[in-house]
């Protein structure tokens, strides 16, 4: 049975580790060719080979995507490559955990370009050739922090709130040129920046202990599921949904 993303091009930014790994992996199982821009190039090409290994199609490109020049090579590379690119994972991102009277400038400007400006320069730069191979679909990774304001996270947490809107403002503006973005919603997730949150946030007396977490959420995501939950909306299963916001957070925010 063909994959739900057999023929398709997808291209992800954080594609090479934790959930934009698990999705890479999981793109590639379901038929697209993929494209992973990431900075780690060595975890990058070895996700690649593990795709190569398994018989699907991806390819590599180093980048800091929140600068337009690696913006606009990676994708002038994914075009070259494969012809065309239907689904763009806007995933790449970081977190800056501390006090917000300590966070700096420099701060505020380097989390902000990694998680919101990033998702601008990708999307700017892949949406014409999504409207002209006549539509796609844009995943962006946001969190329950757009909506669930934690302490020693101010900075993400605003970030994060600017990635909500904008996968729904891209979505009503370009519907009618048959493109669809949603952000998929994690809450704590077991990857090393899922990790490094938690024990940052303990170390500020934040209680986000195991207790904590499984009253909250039940217990730790796994990436995978993550990456399902990407996968549906990337699809054309999700051929309906557009400019929504999908929690995978086992009612986290729902409570």
């Amino acid at each position: 049975m063909a994959g739900r993303l057999q023929g398709k091009t997808a291209l992800i930014s954080g594609g090479a580790t934790g959930m934009g790994g698990a999705t890479s992996a999981l793109f590639a199982r379901e038929g697209a060719r993929v494209a992973i821009v990431d900075r780690n190039a060595e975890a990058a090409a070895a996700l690649v080979a593990e795709i190569h290994a398994a018989g699907g199609d991806a390819i590599a490109f180093t980048a800091d995507v929140s600068q337009a020049a690696d913006v606009e090579a990676a994708v002038a590379g994914a075009m070259a490559a494969f012809g065309r690119i239907d689904v763009l994972f806007n995933h790449a991102g970081s977190i800056v955990i501390k006090p917000f009277l300590e966070t700096t400038e420099e701060e505020w400007d380097r989390l902000t370009a990694i998680n919101v400006k990033s998702m601008f320069l990708m999307t700017k730069a892949v949406l014409p050739h999504m409207i002209a191979g006549g539509g796609g679909s844009i995943v962006c990774t946001s969190s329950i922090s757009a909506v669930a304001a934690t302490p020693m996270e101010v900075l993400y947490d605003t970030t994060k709130g600017a990635c909500h809107m904008f996968a729904r403002a891209i979505a009503v503006e370009f519907r009618d040129r048959n493109i669809r973005c949603n952000a998929v919603c994690p809450g704590f997730v077991r990857t090393p920046h899922g990790n490094r949150e938690v024990t940052d946030l303990l170390r500020y007396g934040v209680d986000v202990s195991d207790a904590a977490l499984a009253a909250q959420q039940g217990r730790i995501c796994e990436p995978e599921e993550v990456a399902r939950a990407v996968l549906f909306l990337a699809s054309d299963d999700a051929s309906f949904v557009n400019g929504t916001h999908l929690f995978v957070d086992n009612a986290f925010t729902a409570a």
